[in-house]
C-alpha cells in the first residue's frame, strides 16, 4: 500500500512539473473562426456575408418546357423544347437612410423548334442559345435605378405561361417612390423609351417613307398603388415621345407625344381557398402601342408584328398620312387591352389558372395598314408535390380579326383571310430555389 501511495505521488509530481514547464512556453492563440450567420431581417434564405453587415440571398430556377405551337406553314416547326437556367442574387444592407439593396437576375435559354420568333430568321434555326439580363437594379431608400420591372406594369403575366396582352416589360429606369402609410405609395419614373418604341409607317402605297427617329427624352411614368390585406390596386400613366426620321428632307414632321393609362385590381379570395386571387386590368393608349403589349417584342427592329396562324399585322406608335405633295402628318395609333385571370387552389398542392386578354388596335385603316382585334384565352393546371417544384400543362387559344382581308402567309399571299386562329400547348417542369 505504501508503494502504491509513493507511485501516485511521483505521478502527480511529474504532472505538476510538466504543467509548470508548459506555462513557461510562449502561448499561440488560434485565429478566430468566421461562421456564416443567418440574417432574419429580410426573410428566409438570407445570410450575412462573412466580415460584413450585408445580407445575401442566392436563388434561381431551372425550367424544362415542351411547346406545341400550331404552325401557319409547313416550313416551320410546330414542336419545340426549351431549357432555362436562372440565377438571382439579392443583397441588402441596413443604413441610416433605409435599406440599400442590389438585385441581379440573369437568364440563360436553350431553345429549339417551335420557340421561334415570328417574322425573323430564327424561324429556320434548329436551336439557339440566348442569354438575357432580366433585372439589375439598386434600391436605396425611395430610389430605384437600373434595369427593373416598369413602374407602369401591374399584372405582368403572373399566372399564364403563354403571351397575354398588357404591359410586362423590364426596362432601364431611374425612379423615386414615396410611401404614405397604410399601404399607399406613389412612384415617378424616367424609363427607357427604346423598350417601348415601335415604327411609324407610311399610310398609303408610294406615300412618304417615314420611320422612327432617335429620341430626345425618356418615357415619363407615374403610378399610385395601394396594397393591403384584401389585395392591391393601381393607377398608372405614361408619356411617350414619337420622333420621326425620313429620307426625304422635304418632308418635315413635328415631334408628337403619345400616352397610356392603366387601371388594375388584384383581389385576394381566401374565402374560396388559401392563395386564390383574381386579377383585372385595363390599358388605353394613343401613340404608345408598346404599353398595350401589342406585339411580339424583338421580331423586327423597332417594329411590332402580331401573328396568329396565317395572318400578320402591325401595331404602330403612329402612321404617316400624306396631306399633299411632299408633305404628311402623323396620326397616332389608338388601342386598348383588357386582361383578366383567376387562380384557384383545388388542394394545397394542385392549382389552376384561367385567364384571357382582348386587344383592339386602330392604326387608321388604309390599303396597307390594318385595324384589328385579337382574343386570347387559356388555362393551366399545376401540381406541386414538394415545395419549389411545379409540374404542369397549359393550353392557349388565340384569334386574330383584321379589319378587311389580309394576305394568307401560308400560301404566299395568293389568297386572303378575314380571320385566323391558333392553339398552343405547353408542358413544364420547374424547380425554384
Amino acid at each position: 500500500m505504501k508503494n502504491i501511495a509513493l507511485a501516485f505521488g511521483a505521478a502527480a509530481g511529474a504532472i505538476a512539473s510538466a504543467a509548470v514547464s508548459a506555462a513557461d512556453l510562449p502561448s499561440r492563440k488560434g485565429a478566430p473562426v468566421e461562421y456564416v450567420r443567418v440574417c432574419s431581417a429580410y426573410g428566409a434564405g438570407f445570410f450575412y456575408i462573412p466580415g460584413t453587415d450585408t445580407c445575401l440571398r442566392i436563388g434561381g430556377r431551372v425550367r424544362a418546357e415542351y411547346l406545341y405551337d400550331q404552325p401557319f406553314s409547313r416550313n416551320f416547326d410546330a414542336s419545340g423544347f426549351r431549357a432555362r437556367g436562372r440565377l438571382n442574387i439579392d443583397t441588402r444592407t441596413a443604413t441610416a437612410y433605409g435599406t440599400l439593396r442590389a438585385f441581379l437576375r440573369y437568364d440563360i435559354n436553350r431553345d429549339s423548334g417551335g420557340y421561334r420568333v415570328p417574322g425573323s430568321t430564327f424561324q429556320n434555326v434548329s436551336s439557339s442559345n440566348t442569354t438575357f439580363l432580366d433585372k439589375a437594379f439598386i434600391q436605396f431608400g425611395p430610389i430605384t435605378a437600373g434595369r427593373a420591372q416598369s413602374f407602369f406594369d401591374f399584372y405582368a403575366n403572373d399566372m399564364n405561361w403563354g403571351l397575354l396582352r398588357g404591359s410586362d416589360v423590364s426596362t432601364q429606369l431611374f425612379a423615386y417612390t414615396a410611401t404614405f402609410g397604410s399601404g399607399f405609395s406613389a412612384t415617378l419614373s424616367a424609363e427607357d423609351g427604346a423598350e417601348r418604341r415601335f415604327n411609324t409607317f407610311d399610310g398609303v402605297p408610294f406615300g412618304p417613307a417615314v420611320t422612327t427617329g432617335g429620341n430626345s427624352m425618356p418615357d415619363i411614368v407615374a403610378n399610385l398603388n395601394v396594397t393591403q390585406a384584401w389585395g392591391s390596386a393601381q393607377l398608372s400613366g405614361a408619356l411617350h415621345q414619337i420622333k420621326t426620321a425620313n429620307a426625304n428632307p422635304a418632308i418635315n414632321l413635328d415631334t408628337e407625344y403619345g400616352f397610356a393609362g392603366l387601371a388594375g385590381l388584384k383581389l385576394n379570395l381566401p374565402m374560396l381557398a388559401a392563395g386564390d386571387v383574381l386579377w383585372l386590368q385595363a390599358i388605353y393608349a394613343e401613340g404608345a402601342s408598346g404599353y398595350l403589349g401589342a406585339g411580339t417584342y424583338g421580331s423586327f427592329p423597332n417594329n411590332n408584328p402580331i401573328q396568329v396562324g396565317g395572318i400578320l399585322v402591325n401595331a404602330f406608335d403612329a402612321v404617316a398620312v400624306p396631306t399633299g405633295t411632299g408633305s404628311a402628318t402623323l396620326k397616332k395609333t389608338k388601342g386598348y387591352a383588357i386582361t383578366a385571370g383567376l387562380l384557384h387552389y383545388w388542394t394545397p398542392a394542385v392549382r389552376q389558372a384561367v385567364f384571357g386578354s382582348y386587344l383592339n388596335v386602330e392604326n387608321g385603316a388604309s390599303s396597307n395598314v390594318f385595324d384589328f382585334k385579337e382574343y386570347r384565352v387559356g388555362s393551366n393546371l399545376i401540381w406541386s408535390p414538394v415545395r419549389g417544384l411545379d409540374i404542369g400543362v397549359e393550353v392557349l387559344y388565340a384569334r386574330l380579326d383584321p379589319k378587311g382581308r389580309v394576305a394568307d402567309l401560308n400560301r404566299g399571299g395568293a389568297f386572303t383571310l378575314s380571320s385566323s386562329d391558333a392553339v398552343s400547348a405547353r408542358l413544364r417542369v420547374q424547380r425554384d430555389f
